[in-house]
């Protein structure tokens, strides 16, 4: 999966901004337990950053429609989101299309390229 537009994500860092979000998007944020819980709660689709194997336990918990993980992490989540039969997606970060293929092989569930999601 290659997530190619940022118009079905939309970033918050506040509940607050929630109330400002597009209808039918999927909100995408850093890892926040307080933000995590509000979109459970609200049976929101959201996005989440984490930087740990914990936070993404967390968010997949909590019903994360995405992971989004650094790299480094990627492999390490990934078998652990395979372990745990996560229905949250991994998704990591790229800055080239060629890191595609790469991240395919290392059996990621998705990549996105840095300009359509960043923080």
């Amino acid at each position: 999966m290659v997530i190619k537009s940022k118009k079905d994500f939309y970033k918050i860092e506040t509940i607050e901004d929630i109330k400002n979000t597009p209808p039918n998007t999927t909100l995408f944020f850093r890892y926040d337990l307080e933000l995590i819980k509000y979109c459970y709660d609200n049976d929101l689709s959201f996005a989440v950053a984490v930087d740990s194997i914990k936070e993404a336990i967390f968010a997949n918990h909590f019903g994360a429609a995405y992971i989004v993980v650094k790299k480094d992490m990627a492999k390490k989540i990934q078998d652990v989101a395979n372990e745990y039969l996560f229905d949250a997606k991994i998704l990591v970060k790229i800055v080239f299309e060629w890191e595609i293929e790469v991240f395919a092989q290392k059996g990621i569930d998705g990549v996105y390229l840095r300009e359509n999601l960043s923080f």
